[in-house]
């Protein structure tokens, strides 16, 4: 066997090629991150070998940094196994004791792994084209996040120049408030509009739900309010709600390039009551190459949603708490397709009962729920069978 360390970087790898004797083949070289390097590492990959199937390429996953020569390898043919980082560093402080690290160091400790044989999953084209739905997914997530926090401004401004507003509204956040909003940013605005303008302006905004009365109730609220005539303000408040109009455009199209995705896949959790096609495809893109992972323990680790475990002499922890050291979108989208399951699928909703019985937080008993979803949905994705509700 041949095996092949890669530390990547922005704008060069270090790589060392070894063989199952640990000769080194191929002393640490580096190569420019561009085709001419690839080409040169697999020039030297195949001086040493005609068979490709005795080939085991390891690099660590770095991002988008190892986003292109990962694809290079797998276009090539090529066993490619993608390492965390965690376990090269603890890999590597096991084989001295000595504080060294560079890059040269860390593709031989790469390498290394590969031949010592630990339980490494090699990298799919499934898992590398899974990479267009994590980027969509985790795009929308940062976008919905800096929404909500322009929604948070929104609250804040309205309350300084229009505070009556809220308690004549479902929510502030509605179409209609917006357009209100826009084109009379302030009580004092509103006070001064004309009934006609405001009354057509919340029944075409609203599709009917609000007429003249409720434009006359807006009105009259306004000429009474304490709210602030602050120029500044209203203008802030006016570039506020045009940048969520904007956002709420783009996060639009970004789930409807998800949904045409989710289409092709035809993955079966979305026949779990409670799970959309935004949770489902975060869930899908998170977990990537589900043959990586030999249970839905595994999974749950990679979640960082396993308890952690202290034991030392006759001291054991009895309250241990969760990991929280995987990956931070695939626990949001667990726990919050967890609370719609529960919400939506009768046995869930008993199981959460049940854990809310026996006298444990509600958090805690929705980790137990969620643990339980991602043993459903692991068995699913093997099966390729459909959720069936029990009876």
């Amino acid at each position: 066997m041949i095996y092949s360390g890669i530390d990547v970087a922005k704008d060069k790898h270090d790589c060392f090629i070894t063989n199952s004797d640990g000769e080194a083949l191929f002393k640490a070289f580096t190569i420019p991150n561009n085709r001419d390097g690839f080409d040169e590492l697999y020039q030297k990959i195949t001086s040493v070998t005609d068979d490709l199937t005795k080939v085991k390429v390891g690099l660590e996953a770095t991002g988008h940094y190892s986003y292109n020569i990962l694809g290079y390898l797998l276009d090539k043919g090529l066993a490619t196994f993608v390492i965390n980082p965690l376990h090269t560093n603890l890999y590597r402080k096991s084989l001295s004791l000595r504080k060294t690290k560079t890059d040269k160091v860390d593709a031989h400790t790469i390498a290394t792994m590969l031949m010592s044989d630990v339980n490494l999953k090699s990298y799919s084209h499934t898992s590398y084209h899974n990479e267009e739905l994590k980027s969509l997914t985790r795009y929308r997530f940062d976008k919905v996040k800096e929404r909500a926090k322009l929604k948070t401004s929104v609250s804040r401004l309205v309350t300084i120049l229009f505070p009556e507003l809220e308690k004549l509204v479902p929510t502030l956040h509605i179409a209609s408030v917006y357009a209100l909003l826009s084109e009379f940013p302030s009580a004092s605005a509103v006070s001064g509009s004309h009934l006609t303008r405001l009354s057509n302006l919340l029944a075409v905004s609203s599709k009917g739900h609000y007429n003249k009365d409720t434009a006359i109730l807006f009105r009259e609220a306004a000429r009474t309010s304490i709210g602030s005539h602050m120029p500044a303000k209203s203008l802030e408040l006016k570039h506020t709600i045009k940048l969520i109009q904007e956002l709420t455009d783009e996060i639009d199209e970004i789930e409807s390039e998800i949904r045409n995705i989710m289409d092709r896949i035809n993955s079966p959790i979305l026949t779990i009551p409670g799970i959309s096609y935004r949770m489902g495809a975060m869930i899908i893109a998170e977990i990537g190459d589900f043959s990586r992972f030999d249970s839905a323990d595994k999974i749950l680790a990679y979640a960082g949603m396993s308890p952690s475990t202290y034991q030392s002499g006759q001291l054991e922890s009895s309250y241990s708490h969760m990991e929280k050291r995987g990956s931070r979108y695939l626990r949001y989208a667990l726990y919050n397709a967890t609370k719609y399951v529960c919400h939506w699928e009768p046995t869930f909703a008993a199981y959460l009962g049940k854990k809310r019985s026996e006298g444990k937080h509600y958090n805690v008993a929705l980790s137990h729920a969620t643990k339980k979803l991602v043993r459903v949905i692991y068995q699913l994705q093997k099966s390729g069978q459909s959720y069936i509700q029990a009876a």
